[in-house]
């Protein structure tokens, strides 16, 4: 029998204030976020590990601050006098060796300290490890604050494959939750992939997500 067609339909995540929980894992980086009025020389690194919530934040800090949100791969391909004074750009670490576009966030950080505005970086790793090869760059954001995601206590996971599941409109039980939180990975990306196997799996064969279909995806993931 062929196996029932997915149809992979865009989720649309929900990135307000109101949808990211707080834990003691995460409330020293949301508190930074909420006092961006007060960050060191108007700019702060935030970081930490994939699907922690980073880019989750940028967007509330969007909101708070009027600012403009762009990758800093992109900057490149951007005219840097046409971004505004507040911006976040994500994902620094990766333009390591890029000169381009470390030029370019050069560039875009004097003119955001030039006009009195915010700058948001965000990265999977610590600043100090970014290895930027443009020094100038180094030392400008060696003066920033900096706010770390911490990996998720048990209470953050469970609201975070909670989360992911609403972004999918995707109901999951409880018990499901409560199941897999002691079994699975540690990490908000293991927590993704999880709800996302889950979804597909539940449309392929026109199954509900349960403790019994997640513990089976769990089993050979452990094979």
């Amino acid at each position: 029998m062929a196996e029932q067609l997915v149809f992979n339909l865009p989720a649309r995540p929900a990135l307000g204030r109101a949808d990211f929980f707080v834990s003691p894992m995460n409330e020293p980086a949301v508190q930074a976020i909420e006092g961006w009025r007060d960050w060191p020389r108007g700019k702060l690194a935030l970081w930490g590990p994939e699907a922690s919530g980073k880019t989750h934040l940028a967007h509330v800090w969007a909101d708070l601050s009027d600012a403009e949100i762009v990758s800093a791969v992109d900057l490149v391909a951007r005219d840097i006098h046409e971004i505004g004074g507040f911006v976040g750009v994500e994902d620094v670490d990766q333009i390591a060796g890029n000169s381009a576009a470390e030029e370019a966030l050069f560039h875009l950080h004097n003119l955001v300290q030039e006009a009195g505005g915010a700058l948001l970086l965000t990265s999977r790793i610590a600043p100090a490890r970014w290895n930027l090869g443009l020094p100038d760059l180094q030392s400008r954001i060696a003066q920033a604050g900096a706010a770390r995601l911490q990996p998720p206590d048990d209470a953050l996971l469970a609201a975070v494959l909670v989360k992911q599941a609403t972004d999918l409109r995707l109901a999951i039980p409880p018990d499901l939750v409560q199941f897999v939180v002691p079994r699975m990975e540690r990490s908000f990306a293991a927590a993704r992939d999880l709800v996302l196997e889950l979804d597909q799996r539940a449309l392929r064969e026109k199954r509900r997500p349960s403790r019994a279909l997640a513990a089976a995806i769990l089993a050979e993931w452990n094979e």
